[in-house]
């Protein structure tokens, strides 16, 4: 996709968290602290997209972030499972759970940015 001269990646702009139509804006805002939920602009700073169209239009976003975190607790299991084979199953539970938890706030961001760009308006 290219936007006036700057040519975009679909994957980077999600990751990025970038504004779906103009791929400039940032949909969630900057520098909040760690432990606190991530606040979501209302709309673009550059190009004035609105973000949250109607209440329950994010909903579907669960179902992406819990693929993401599926996918994540899988991926850590087989890792742990099979580069370390004398770990007890507790053990390779509790890393899942650690790395479901570590990653559960980006997975809130990335979710929603994801959904926004799969369903623009």
């Amino acid at each position: 996709m290219k936007n006036g001269n700057k040519k975009t990646n679909f994957l980077l702009d999600v990751l990025n968290e970038k504004c779906p139509k103009c791929r400039q804006g940032y949909v969630f805002k900057q520098n909040v602290h760690l432990l606190k939920l991530p606040i979501m602009n209302d709309k673009c700073d550059t190009c004035n997209y609105r973000y949250d169209r109607e209440p329950g239009y994010f909903l579907g976003a669960m179902y992406i972030s819990y693929g993401l975190a599926v996918l994540q607790g899988v991926i850590t299991f087989f890792i742990f499972h099979y580069s370390f084979p004398s770990l007890s199953t507790f053990f390779e539970i509790v890393m899942v759970i650690l790395v479901m938890t570590i990653l559960g706030r980006k997975n809130y961001k990335l979710s929603r940015v994801l959904y926004i760009h799969i369903f623009p308006w």
